[in-house]
């Protein structure tokens, strides 16, 4: 069984940090939400995986690399622009070959991990498998209509859903998905749909299972999806200290400080975390906070945000909240006469000020 992670896409509802960078490659609890993907794979005992990959292709491999460092071999699979799950399939045929595989978004996140909807697979040998979630909102998602456990229809962002079942972004498949992918046409907006694939599966006689999600999962593409997935990771923690924390701070709670991290005169609230080499001073650090590495935190108050790597935040006179801020930046108050905001800000920036 081979693997298939998605990890094109131009990551429009989080820029204009994707402007500059993978959206697959932002930290959660300090770590890339992609790695989460490739380990889920990984700890369900696939190690062949491919990587489909855009314009952000050289920042992912020399993220990921050949995947040693993950017990895992990588074939990386250029997507020339994002025209669909289905067309991801299509370009990756010569690596897919007719093995089973399992395609995941690599922008989501599944606590749990995929190890259960595998051995499912393995076990029922359907033609496809996919992974649902009961969700508040079907409206906005995929959803599956099900009879008798077994998927009759899929529908994308239903005006009337026929129910809560969401598509959650991770789909099992056999050798026939490629018949699918090729018997298809493009939506509406262009793209080969996955959705679209299934349902001919479906029309044609095949067994559609669904594998409903028993504990929590997220889609990362949006900024309040980004930080829950953030608090969800760091609530798993454990306390763990390793860099320089001297008498005056106080380290509360689940809180991971890594090597070469420097704390002086501060408090960390957990769960946190406080990547290598970054510097805490006289500053507080409220729960929910992921302070990557190299970055200086100074005389400021920062609580549920994620701050990538070497920034600096210095003598910022309230608190920063609920805030996902880029790499290399530089936040500081000035104290020079007359009193202005300077700003260098990208495309659908969002700034609030008191």
């Amino acid at each position: 069984m081979k693997a298939l992670i998605l990890s094109g896409g131009k990551g429009t509802r989080l820029r204009p940090i994707t402007h500059t960078s993978a959206k697959q490659l932002i930290p959660v609890a300090n770590k890339p939400i992609l790695f989460y993907a490739i380990e889920a794979i990984r700890d369900a005992g696939i190690k062949d995986i491919g990587i489909v990959v855009g314009d952000t292709a050289e920042e992912v491999k020399n993220a990921v690399s050949d995947g040693k460092k993950f017990g895992v071999r990588v074939t990386y699979i250029k997507q020339d622009e994002p025209l669909g799950l289905a067309h991801a399939v299509l370009i990756s045929r010569d690596f897919l070959k007719d093995d089973e595989f399992v395609m995941y978004l690599g922008d989501n996140l599944i606590k749990n991990g995929i190890t259960n909807l595998v051995e499912q697979f393995k076990q029922q040998s359907p033609n496809s498998q996919i992974l649902l979630a009961h969700v508040k909102n079907p409206a906005q998602f995929g959803v599956a209509e099900l009879k008798d456990s077994k998927v009759i229809r899929l529908e994308e962002k239903p005006k009337h859903p026929k129910s809560d079942l969401a598509l959650v972004g991770v789909y099992m498949f056999d050798k026939n998905i490629h018949t699918a992918v090729r018997a298809i046409k493009p939506s509406k907006r262009g793209e080969l749909e996955i959705t679209d694939a299934i349902q001919w599966l479906i029309d044609n006689n095949f067994k559609v299972l669904p594998h409903i999600v028993t504990g929590w999962w997220k889609d990362t593409g949006k900024l309040e999806d980004m930080l829950e997935a953030n608090r969800m990771m760091l609530d798993m923690c454990e306390m763990d200290i390793k860099g320089d924390v001297d008498e005056l701070s106080r380290v509360e709670f689940k809180v991971v400080i890594e090597e070469g991290a420097v704390v002086r005169n501060s408090i960390i609230r957990g769960p946190a975390a406080i990547g290598k080499g970054a510097k805490i001073i006289n500053s507080y650090i409220g729960p929910f906070t992921s302070i990557s590495s190299g970055t200086q935190i100074i005389n400021s108050e920062i609580e549920h945000s994620i701050i990538l790597e070497n920034c600096i935040i210095e003598d910022v006179g309230t608190k920063i909240e609920d805030s996902l801020v880029g790499r290399n930046v530089e936040v500081k108050r000035l104290n020079e006469k007359p009193k202005v905001y300077r700003l260098l800000l990208g495309d659908n920036s969002k700034v609030g000020m008191p």
